[in-house]
């Protein structure tokens, strides 16, 4: 089997020493008996290579004889220190029939340079475990609630700069009135890009946080989180209007809109492996894919994304200078036509589900490889 083996390894969130049979997460030292310590060294020292079953029973237990399930009850342990899904693996994936194989990316270092962690370590070890533990959950799902957010924002930016981009072919306008124009829309895009990535990112974090990353509550959790930001958003944006203008515009996006964005979200980082995958970029595709057709499929039953509340908020106001009818000529259409509003939708879900889960993958990322290299 090929690997070097080192004094310490990282993966994640975890540090492994070694040298000093000890298993850290993020300063905290984790409990593990020593057959299972090995058993994980084991694994994290030929990473990525199949462990057969025979080489667990003779460099784990070479002094005894155990069966298949002391094995397997081993690595179900192994799997809850490490908050590990056998279905969903992040660490360790099972071989049906002939043993397992670590599949998480780990980092290794022979020179103890994770003196710090440890020190880190040994000043937070009168905290109780419990209180750890609700710690770490909690800057898990800040960090994924964050992260979605600052996701929802770049979604908005580009949004935005795509509105203007076609504006800028509209008749009549001066070239002050197209760059006037082109930060409001900016603007109007940040911001509901940023609640929305809000909402369905911290609806998202709760499931993943309280369920331990279960697939199908990480998809409702993201409907929920969807549906409520919907809702408030278009409460107060209506009410917004009526006091200010006398107008309470109809038909704008709301919460049956931002519950189908958010669970497309949720159904796409699911069906790309969850927000621990291997491969990073499968659940951003997954989720880009299925919110883009998600967004087609909500105005083509009707509803509206940004782009239709935006063409009906302009029509709602007779002095408005907003007119998203020069979008139909890419498409063949005099005005903000169907077809239009079905490639705009399509586009702004892509860009949603993209950019939320590919800032919260990065970010998480970043932290990780900093706890690395510190």
């Amino acid at each position: 089997m090929s690997s070097e083996p080192y004094s310490h390894y990282g993966f994640g969130d975890f540090y492994l020493d070694v040298e000093n049979r000890q298993l850290w997460r993020e300063g905290h030292q984790v409990d593990l008996n020593g057959r299972y310590f090995d058993a994980l060294v084991l694994l994290v020292r030929e990473h990525g290579e199949l462990v057969e079953k025979d080489q667990f029973f003779s460099e784990v237990w070479e002094d005894v004889v155990v069966s298949d399930s002391a094995l397997t009850q081993c690595v179900k342990d192994i799997r809850k220190k490490l908050g590990d899904d056998a279905s969903n693996p992040r660490y360790i994936q099972t071989v049906p029939s002939y043993g397992y194989r670590f599949v998480g990316s780990v980092e290794a270092d022979s020179s103890g340079g994770y003196e710090q962690i440890k020190t880190a370590a040994v000043n937070a070890a009168e905290a109780p475990s419990s209180v750890t533990d609700n710690k770490y959950q909690l800057k898990r799902g800040l960090v994924i609630g964050g992260a979605g957010t600052i996701g929802g924002i770049a979604a908005g930016l580009l949004g935005g700069l795509v509105y203007g981009f076609g504006l800028a072919y509209a008749p009549g306008d001066s070239a002050m009135g197209v760059i006037s124009m082109l930060l409001v829309l900016i603007a109007l895009n940040v911001i509901v890009g940023g609640v929305g990535g809000l909402g369905v990112s911290s609806g998202m974090a709760v499931a993943i946080v309280s369920t331990g990353a279960h697939k199908v509550w990480t998809g409702i959790g993201a409907a929920i989180g969807g549906v409520v930001v919907g809702s408030l958003v278009k409460l107060l944006g209506i009410d917004a209007f009526n006091l200010l203008f006398g107008v309470a515009p109809e038909g704008i996006t709301g919460g049956l809109e931002g519950a189908a964005l958010g669970a497309a979200v949720g159904l796409g980082v699911t069906i790309g492996g969850g927000l621990d995958a291997t491969r990073r970029i499968r659940p951003v595709v997954g989720a880009a894919s299925i919110s883009g057709i998600v967004g087609v499929l909500i105005t083509m039953a009707g509803g509206r994304l940004m782009s239709g509340s935006l063409d009906i908020l302009a029509r709602s106001f007779t002095g408005s200078q907003l007119r998203l009818d020069a979008f139909g000529r890419f498409f063949g259409e005099p005005s903000f036509g169907i077809i239009t509003q079905t490639v705009l939708a399509g586009i702004e879900g892509f860009l949603f589900g993209a950019c939320v889960v590919g800032a919260i993958i990065y970010l998480r990322r970043l932290l990780s490889q900093k706890h690395i290299s510190h």
